[in-house]
């Protein structure tokens, strides 16, 4: 048997640990989001949205948190409910209390006890993940892309309609 007598005055204070300087977007729980929307940086939802997420950064989807949609981002950690389709570039941590209606493309996929996913799963590449990226946003991806080369002259206005440019306020556009 031990006895450790501890003197109140001698105990000290760990310091905090030293945080990354992480910039982030929390959409609280009595929020309701309709439409879609782009960031460069970490994000958290514990409140309801319907349309499409695009993060450069981190998505945390709380327990609370109900989406319909799609959602294309780095990393993930998965712990409410989503009915649409998810893209992540590295990783996917479904917990237990997570409810996934929809397909799933990702390179890594952790999944804990108890989660539930109702669609199909594909393991990717990053290559596969800037393709689909591009394909579903219209734009291509920053992170991979090469520069672009110079523009050809425009040819003379005809009456045929050129084809729409990705809009340059998506993540992935450059």
């Amino acid at each position: 048997m031990v006895n450790l007598k501890i003197n109140p005055q001698e105990v000290t204070r760990r310091p905090e640990p030293v945080l990354e300087n992480r910039e982030g977007s929390r959409i609280a729980k009595s929020v309701v989001i309709k439409g879609d929307i782009t960031t460069q940086s970490d994000i958290r939802i514990d409140g309801q949205m319907d349309g499409t997420l695009y993060s450069k950064g981190r998505i945390t989807v709380g327990e609370s948190a109900n989406l319909k949609g799609k959602m294309l981002c780095s990393n993930v950690d998965f712990l409410g409910r989503m009915d649409g389709d998810i893209y992540v570039r590295d990783v996917l941590s479904v917990k237990s209390t997570a409810v996934i209606n929809g397909n799933i493309q990702v390179r890594k996929l952790q999944v804990e006890m108890g989660a539930q996913i109702n669609g199909t799963c594909k393991m990717i590449s990053e290559a596969e993940f800037d393709k689909a990226a591009s394909e579903l946003a219209g734009v291509k991806p920053a992170a991979e892309s090469k520069p672009a080369p110079a523009p050809a002259p425009k040819p003379a206005a005809s009456p045929v309609a050129s084809p729409v440019s990705a809009p340059k306020d998506q993540p992935w556009a450059n």
